[in-house]
């Protein structure tokens, strides 16, 4: 029988999106921790132009001003159109590939940061807080997400927004999904919280928790945090973007 694969615990997305910026397209793939396996999107969406992004989108970037902090960057292709338009970006990813990508796609301010390390910045710092590519799931579990909201709340000024992009787990029929959020019941977690990883070639990401909710369950999130929702722009089939407003 052959041996099993081995994996090396690295930097595999930014690996992934280092590559690809060569002209290389070996896609990457997402593992969660049941086994369930599928690619992830791809260069053309990762390093996608602007006329093709998705109507949700190209919409609701339309709402970004001020001074905005994009919040898991990947290779960039949001905060440098905002940046091309003369709004002054900070982005963030925890990969470091990623900024490196970034910076030599001309990204003039990204820095390699973890989530957690927004606390650490000035408050007020920021008009609008990005989070696209389904990166509201960043923010954990519900839990945590109201703990990383209250942060952002920080850093933001009084007209701050957040724009961000998640998916309603419970607009599926595919089985295992369905068990996995049954799974995740018994076990007292919420049903879109998934633990994963990117795998690339034989390297993989450390596991992370990552959080997908619909409308109703982002409401209940939100409560106590000083955000409310203001719109939604559907996306296709489960992804919508979301427009959080500052409350007080």
């Amino acid at each position: 029988m052959p041996a099993p694969l081995k994996v090396t615990l690295g930097d595999a997305f930014g690996r992934w999106l280092i590559e690809a910026r060569q002209g290389k397209d070996v896609g990457s793939v997402i593992e969660r921790d049941d086994g369930y396996v599928e690619p992830e999107w791809g260069k053309k969406v990762y390093f996608a132009e602007h006329r093709r992004w998705t109507p949700a989108e190209r919409q609701s970037l339309r709402l970004a001003r001020g001074r905005v902090l994009d919040v898991g960057c990947g290779a960039g292709r949001h905060s440098l159109h905002l940046q091309a338009l003369g709004l002054k970006i900070t982005a963030i990813d925890h990969s470091p590939g990623a900024v490196k990508v970034c910076r030599l796609r001309g990204l003039k301010d990204v820095r390699r940061m973890e989530l957690s390390g927004i606390g650490r910045i000035q408050a007020g710092s920021f008009d609008t807080v990005i989070m696209m590519g389904n990166n509201f799931g960043v923010l954990e579990n519900p839990s945590r997400a109201r703990v990383h909201l209250r942060r952002l709340h920080r850093v933001t000024s009084p007209r701050g927004r957040i724009i961000a992009q998640t998916m309603d787990p419970f607009k599926t029929t595919i089985p295992e999904h369905l068990a996995y959020q049954a799974d995740n019941r018994r076990r007292g977690r919420a049903p879109g919280q998934v633990r994963l990883r990117i795998r690339y070639r034989k390297l993989a990401d450390p596991w992370f928790d990552y959080l997908f909710v619909s409308k109703k369950e982002l409401k209940d999130i939100l409560k106590g945090t000083g955000w409310t929702l203001e719109r939604t722009f559907p996306g296709s089939g489960p992804i919508y973007i979301m427009v959080l407003r500052k409350t007080h």
